[in-house]
């Protein structure tokens, strides 16, 4: 259940990573203590662990796919989190089996009553706030990967400044199998990360990529077993939470400065190539083959 009674204001009053003002927020939980819930929206809980804060992205009978909802919750966490000035580190994590599955197809094609998903509206208003948010909070933020991350949960995951992962957890860029191309900022981070050559696989085949290999690839940082996941997620959360706030958030201005400093730029040409994919014969018929349970008929229109 949604909790808004009070609506406290965020410290200094000030907008989102979009430069939005916030949304009313849930009522700050009173008298919690380490790891317990701070505040709870419709699709995501956030826990405090002293410094340390853990997002929980919560539609688990959905495998946390990404709606409406789902992503204004999470960009009012984003802000509540970067701008509360006791949270010196950010775990970001999935409940259920999944991180998080992408995007809620479901309610796209729902929404577009027929016609043309408006993808670059989705891209520009919902996603690309939060990406950038992530990158730019001064602060460390942490994906803990406990199952798939797919599409723009993969995006999500790789605009953090660490990535660990559970051993059974698996990536896969998978718009390509539904006629779309990369979006939310995996046209950037991924080459970043594993180069050119892993990259186009990832992209262009829309394979799954098990956690250790994408260790061993240089995608993630971590990969730990099952049973160790989440202790081990955890204790980075506390080692980072206790560590030099101002160092992490230096160190993320210089990476930003080096690897992303046109991210803006290439979020938005993402956004409009993804408009012309979602305009297309092939998309239509990825959307038919998904909500059909059926493998794609692609024509190349």
């Amino acid at each position: 259940s949604l909790v808004r009674a009070l609506s406290p204001v965020l410290p200094g009053g000030c907008a989102g990573p979009g430069g939005r003002p916030p949304r009313n927020l849930p009522t700050r939980m009173t008298g919690v203590s380490d790891d317990e819930l701070y505040r709870q929206y419709e699709t995501i809980n956030l826990y405090r662990r002293g410094p340390g804060a853990r997002v929980e992205l919560n539609r688990p009978e959905r495998m946390n796919a990404w709606n409406r909802q789902f992503s204004a919750d999470l960009l009012d966490v984003i802000t509540e989190v970067t701008e509360n000035p006791e949270v010196r580190a950010v775990l970001i994590t999935g409940a259920g089996r999944a991180f998080s599955s992408g995007a809620d197809l479901k309610e796209a094609a729902e929404d577009a009553g027929g016609g043309t998903v408006d993808v670059y509206k989705i891209l520009t208003e919902r996603y690309h706030p939060l990406i950038t948010g992530i990158r730019r909070m001064p602060k460390p933020v942490i994906a803990g990967v406990n199952g798939p991350a797919a599409g723009i949960g993969l995006s999500l995951a790789l605009a953090c400044d660490l990535v660990v992962a559970a051993e059974s957890a698996y990536f896969s860029l998978a718009f390509v199998n539904i006629g779309l191309v990369p979006d939310g900022g995996s046209s950037l981070f991924v080459p970043s990360r594993v180069g050119f050559a892993r990259a186009a696989e990832l992209a262009m085949l829309g394979e799954r990529l098990d956690a250790r290999t994408a260790l061993d690839w240089g995608l993630i940082n971590r990969v730990w077993p099952d049973e160790e996941y989440q202790a081990q997620a955890l204790a980075l959360l506390d080692r980072m939470a206790a560590g030099a706030t101002r160092s992490y958030a230096g160190t993320k201005r210089q990476l930003n400065k080096w690897l992303y400093e046109h991210m803006e730029a290439q979020l938005e040409f993402e956004a409009g190539i993804q408009k012309e994919m979602a305009a297309s014969g092939d998309f239509a018929e990825g959307l038919a083959a998904f909500a059909g349970k059926r493998p794609p008929r692609f024509s190349g229109a």
